[in-house]
């Protein structure tokens, strides 16, 4: 029995250090930052890292590195990459319960910014093709499934799992992409009235729920099924709701060197501290410490905490979780 299994993308990452220029778009209703680069030109590389990411590995390195039984499900290239990727698992101490194809594995490219954000290019190769019919379900003894973005026919799969979940008494937790976010909550209400905890990005809570005040927008998303909600929102408060109280919580200010992962990071921390302490105040912390620490390193798994170093990081940066009720 698992106490955790991650479904979601796999992905060999390339990070390119390059002179870039930031530009600002304003409209009546938003703002955006775009990095520019000349056109026609041939640009240098100050710098080029190779590591692996994707949602469903990130997240399975950080529940592994906090103690938790874990497993991947998902779809692999049968290739170099596919191997490498195989080989972190297997010295994480997690068990690959997915398939192999013929496609190649996915394949991000992270463009570095002025600002230390980030832009990726994201090729999803093999990650598009996880069919439900080539799982092993006897494999599937878990007390948590963790969703992260899956499109295409792999999504279908989603939804199938989510089914099967409700049938074998599987909790889920769903992190949706802006991708899947997009395309609206009846898009995705197989899966999140199935869900119990949802944890999105301002934007893509957003997009959900439209734009709304925070408590307003916390309990349209409560609405749509699942039993406990968290949005984040970069530098600003964080937020969840369990359908009685509101919790608010300040993330620390720390120098950001890359943010790739931090929000698989949190996602992963903030699950595995409900599984410790069913507590949500404590697993807000616990995600926050995780993702701080994520965000302060290149790499979207090269400073994933165990849990003893959380514990000792929340101690360090003490947070007051501040709490409304409905």
């Amino acid at each position: 029995m698992y106490d955790i299994i991650t479904v979601g993308s796999a992905t060999v990452d390339v990070f390119a250090n390059t002179e870039s220029k930031l530009i600002k778009i304003k409209t009546s209703s938003s703002e955006e930052d775009l990095i520019a680069y000349p056109s026609g030109s041939k640009i240098l590389i100050k710098e080029l890292r190779f590591t692996t990411g994707g949602g469903g590995t990130n997240t399975a390195v950080s529940l592994a590195r906090l103690g938790h039984k874990v497993a991947y499900l998902g779809s692999l290239g049968n290739d170099e990459n596919g191997r490498r990727i195989l080989d972190l698992l297997k010295k994480e101490k997690i068990d690959f319960i997915g398939r192999l194809t013929n496609d190649i594995t996915g394949y991000s490219i992270i463009l570095d910014s002025i600002e230390h954000d980030r832009t990726i290019l994201t090729y999803k190769g093999a990650n598009n093709k996880l069919k439900f019919s080539s799982i092993n379900q006897k494999k599937l003894k878990t007390r948590w499934f963790y969703f992260s973005s899956m499109v295409s026919k792999s999504f279908k799969t989603l939804e199938k799992l989510a089914e099967f979940a409700e049938k074998n008494n599987i909790k889920i937790a769903f992190n949706p992409s802006t991708y899947l976010a997009k395309k609206g909550k009846s898009y995705l209400k197989k899966i999140l009235i199935r869900t119990t905890i949802l944890i999105l990005n301002n934007e893509e809570a957003l997009l959900l729920a439209g734009k709304n005040n925070v408590k307003s927008m916390l309990k349209k998303l409560y609405e749509l099924g699942p039993k406990i909600i968290v949005v984040t929102n970069g530098k600003k408060p964080l937020n969840a709701y369990d359908g009685k109280t509101i919790y608010e919580l300040m993330p620390n200010k720390i120098k950001v060197i890359e943010s790739t992962g931090a929000g698989d990071a949190f996602a992963s921390s903030f699950l595995s501290g409900m599984i410790k302490k069913n507590d949500v105040g404590f697993a807000l912390k616990m995600g926050l410490a995780n993702s701080e620490s994520v965000i302060t390193h290149p790499g979207a798994k090269n400073r994933l905490l165990k849990y003893n170093e959380i514990l000792k990081a929340i101690k360090n940066r003490p947070a007051k979780i501040k709490k409304f009720k409905r």
